[in-house]
């Protein structure tokens, strides 16, 4: 089976740079046989920094990337000439990628914009030179900072899809055939469950030029926020839509349970969704009558809009089009306004691990260690006030 250009989470290891050691220097010239310390700083080590880019919408050039390392900055030398700073190494991500630490599961941060950077690990600072240290008191001093050292990380990056509508329902719904009918997006449509395999996201067209951005998710299943089904490993993408559109098909057995379980996963996976603006839409309604409508709308939650649909016939979607436009353009529930909480990494992230397509460091292959030939040195810390901290 070919496998799926979509990633949406990835393993890597990450180091920063260390800081150049200062140098312990005395001029010296054929007339001035006291010249003086004169010793420069050390450079700066390099920084990981993390950077969106609108154009990518999957962490594919990740997956294969074992390290990422940072260059380490040079030695001071003498004449208090500085040492090079160390090369900056820039991750770029999708819009939407979130950061945790891979030992601990700690939220670090998440990039959401295009052309955001953030400094994921800060490279060490250089060491100060002998000069800096020199007084009254100690007119050779015969010592120097070393660099502070580089900063060591496995950290696991996940993608979240930015998008105004997330689609939400079982296998057969009829997610793929809506966002086919009112969008460019062409997902694979057919009469089996899980025919949806990764996220798709479609641009759909709304009146006076104006448009939104769907999300469509492969179908969640009962229990799927234990980690049944394919649910789990997708869900994520649904925390960062602004409207969560329900679908129940109309020749389901009981479409009010089918939703309230359907919310209920979302519930268990993360509390805060239950809190975003909700459309329910019965789709594959073309062949119900007035009357029948009339019936079921008695046995469905008062407090949820909702629209009986047809991709296939167009039946009610330009009424969809409209509820949703209006919900996710309420103030209240604009994309950039809503906040998600990051939970740490749970048992069931860490389980996808396991997956064949995410990366993870070979048993018998160690990342290179950290130098450590810095001599011992009594820090002072009121000593780098004097020194540049870019």
């Amino acid at each position: 089976m070919a496998e799926s250009n979509f990633i949406d989470y990835v393993k890597i290891l990450c180091r920063s740079g260390k800081g150049g050691a200062g140098s312990r220097h005395f001029y010296r010239a054929k007339y001035i046989p006291k010249g003086g310390p004169d010793g420069g700083d050390g450079g700066r080590g390099g920084h990981i920094i993390l950077r969106g880019n609108k154009n990518m919408w999957t962490l594919l050039p990740l997956k294969y990337q074992r390290h990422v390392f940072a260059g380490n900055g040079s030695s001071g030398t003498g004449n208090r000439s500085s040492g090079k700073d160390g090369e900056d190494k820039t991750i770029e991500v999708p819009c939407g990628t979130v950061v945790f630490d891979a030992e601990t599961g700690e939220f670090l941060c998440e990039v959401t914009n295009d052309g955001e950077e953030i400094k994921l690990l800060k490279g060490g600072r250089g060491g100060l030179g002998n000069w800096h240290f020199k007084s009254a008191t100690n007119q050779t001093p015969r010592y120097a900072q070393p660099g502070e050292p580089a900063i060591e990380k496995t950290i696991i990056m996940e993608l979240k899809l930015l998008a105004d509508v997330g689609l939400v329902g079982f296998p057969n719904a009829g997610k793929s055939t809506l966002l086919s009918a009112i969008s460019a997006a062409r997902p694979k449509i057919a009469d089996y469950p899980f025919t949806t395999m990764e996220p798709q996201l479609g641009i759909v067209s709304y009146r006076d030029n104006r448009s939104f951005v769907m999300a469509d998710i492969p179908g969640i299943i009962e229990g799927a926020s234990e980690g049944k089904g394919l649910g789990l490993r997708f869900l994520r993408h649904i925390e960062r839509n602004a409207v969560l559109l329900f679908m129940v098909p109309a020749d389901a057995d009981n479409i009010r349970e089918q939703y309230e379980i359907l919310l209920r996963e979302l519930e268990q996976f993360n509390p805060d969704l239950v809190d975003k603006p909700r459309v329910l839409a019965i789709s594959k309604s073309d062949l119900l009558d007035d009357e029948l409508i009339a019936e079921m709308e008695r046995e469905l939650p008062d407090d949820l809009p909702h629209v009986f649909i047809s991709a296939v016939s167009g039946m009610g979607i330009n009424t969809l089009k409209d509820m949703l436009w209006s919900a996710i353009n309420d103030e209240s529930n604009r994309i950039e306004n809503a906040t998600i909480t990051h939970r740490p990494l749970d048992g069931h992230h860490r389980v996808r691990e396991e997956d064949e397509f995410i990366f993870q460091l070979p048993e018998d292959e160690t990342a290179p260690e950290l130098e450590d030939d810095d001599e011992e040195f009594d820090w002072d810390e009121t000593a780098w006030e004097y020194g540049d901290d870019k």
